[in-house]
């Protein structure tokens, strides 16, 4: 039994299923309805387990009165269980009837699972406050706290420091006190990226003011 010819009309559509289950390989089906014949005319990267012949069962979106062109996202449950995201867009010929449904099925059962990894090993509920004891002279998450509240205020990036830019945060930290702890000067040379000699030059300047 050979399958029905395929209305070339369609082929635009084909292309683009094609590409978008792609793009999303392994996670995302895509299937075209014909809305004429109320039949499913293409799947790419078949999750759901249909079949091209299948009934598409959008009678509904027959009529031309509405001229919604998106529905969704919404959830679905596939059939082993997992979540789907799924976006379905009117398709309409050149008299702007509706002629095709596009559905974009999204499997976020992996999205979800690792989000929920990441929730559990980022809870701040394991989190104690920092002890006294250890964190009394740290210096170098108080250098790093000024820095970045200094970047913050000014809506900087570290690594878009110009030269005045290093040299006034230099000075900064040098009015907070920073480099008083021991072998702050290298450190701070370190996370800007430039020369000791040019962190002790700045300094140098400080003195001789």
């Amino acid at each position: 039994m050979t399958s029905p010819a395929k209305d070339p009309a369609l082929d635009n559509f084909r292309a683009i299923a094609d590409a978008i289950a792609t793009l999303f390989f392994p996670h995302a089906e895509v299937v075209l309805h014909d809305l004429r014949t109320q039949k499913i005319d293409y799947i790419a990267n078949n999750l759901s387990k249909r079949e091209v012949g299948d009934d598409a069962a959008l009678e509904d979106l027959l009529s031309g009165d509405s001229d919604e062109r998106n529905i969704g996202p919404y959830e679905k449950l596939n059939w082993d269980g997992q979540k789907i995201r799924s976006l379905s867009s009117v398709l309409r010929d050149s008299h702007g009837q509706p002629m095709a449904v596009l559905c974009i099925n999204l499997n976020i059962s992996l999205f979800e699972n690792a989000k929920a990894a990441l929730d559990l090993f980022l809870s701040p509920s394991k989190l104690i406050p920092q002890p006294d004891s250890l964190f009394r002279d740290d210096w170098q998450e108080r250098i790093n706290t000024f820095l970045h509240n200094w970047l913050r205020e000014r809506q900087l990036g570290l690594n878009l420091l110009t030269r005045d830019h290093k040299r006034e945060l230099v000075l900064a930290l040098h009015a907070e006190g920073a480099f008083k702890g021991k072998s702050a000067s290298n450190y701070v040379a370190n996370v800007l990226n430039m020369g000791r000699a040019t962190v002790y030059k700045h300094l140098k300047e400080l003195k001789g003011q």
